[in-house]
């Protein structure tokens, strides 16, 4: 991994991953994207890693979008689908993400940080889908009707205009705010609550959003049962309620 997008080990498995071109607002520029790739890469891959939080370096820019002038240069249509980035989409993960929005999340910005499981904002913090200023595209989009209301969805994408950290929070785009200097500390503590709990458990939960988002009710059900299986059989299962019992906390070995 370059420079361009750092990577860091916190303590008891999470992973921070940092944006690190501020002097260009970390637009998604080649260097950036590669170095992206790379991180959620090498955070799927390893087995002591459990969250991870997606923030970018400085105050004012948490992604300001696509490289502009690389489309340009590039005479760039229609966007390959492996171009960005995009967890859910071009990558799959499979452990909870944590997008820590310090700046503008215009664009890309705002596709990768919708494409994180989870999103703390700063209260400076604004978001845009900006594509119909600029003449482009925003398909990527498609997956926020599960997320937010149409009607608001509808004029976000219609008119390019930003909204602020407050009002992405009432809209139910971001789960937490926090003041500019506390925003880190906001995403580790949310990293750590999802870390207290049964390391199994959290994978069927977020499999059972995940499952939920692109099924009907019966068939959702039923393929959530599927991926709870595992779980219900494994160790933790039983160590939780016998942890509960003995009014002691539990000791998860995630099998």
């Amino acid at each position: 991994m370059s420079d361009a997008v750092r990577f860091d080990v916190r303590d008891d498995g999470i992973a921070l991953i940092t944006l690190n071109r501020p002097e260009t607002r970390n637009a998604l520029t080649l260097e950036i994207r590669e170095g992206l790739f790379a991180a959620w890469e090498r955070f799927e891959r390893d087995p002591a890693l459990r969250v991870a939080i997606l923030t970018g370096s400085g105050d004012k820019a948490f992604c300001a979008g696509g490289d502009l002038k690389e489309m340009v240069d590039r005479g760039l249509q229609v966007p390959p689908r492996d171009m960005f980035p995009v967890p859910g989409d071009s990558i799959e993960l499979t452990k909870p993400t944590i997008a820590a929005v310090n700046g503008v999340a215009f664009a890309g910005g705002w596709m990768i940080a919708q494409a994180c499981d989870l999103c703390v904002a700063s209260t400076s913090a604004r978001f845009a889908i900006t594509e119909v200023k600029v003449g482009r595209g925003s398909p990527w989009a498609a997956p926020l009707i599960h997320m937010i209301p149409q009607r608001i969805m509808m004029e976000i994408i219609l008119t390019g205009k930003p909204i602020t950290a407050q009002r992405a929070y009432e809209i139910g785009l971001v789960n937490r705010l926090a003041e500019p200097e506390n925003l880190i500390a906001c995403a580790m503590e949310l990293a750590a609550e999802i870390l207290d709990g049964a390391p199994l458990s959290v994978q069927a939960g977020r499999d059972t959003v995940m499952l939920s988002t692109e099924m009907g009710r019966s068939a959702a059900l039923q393929a959530a049962r599927h991926a709870s299986d595992h779980m219900y059989r494994s160790e933790d299962a039983q160590e939780g309620p016998r942890a509960f019992a003995e009014k002691r906390l539990p000791e998860w070995k995630g099998r």
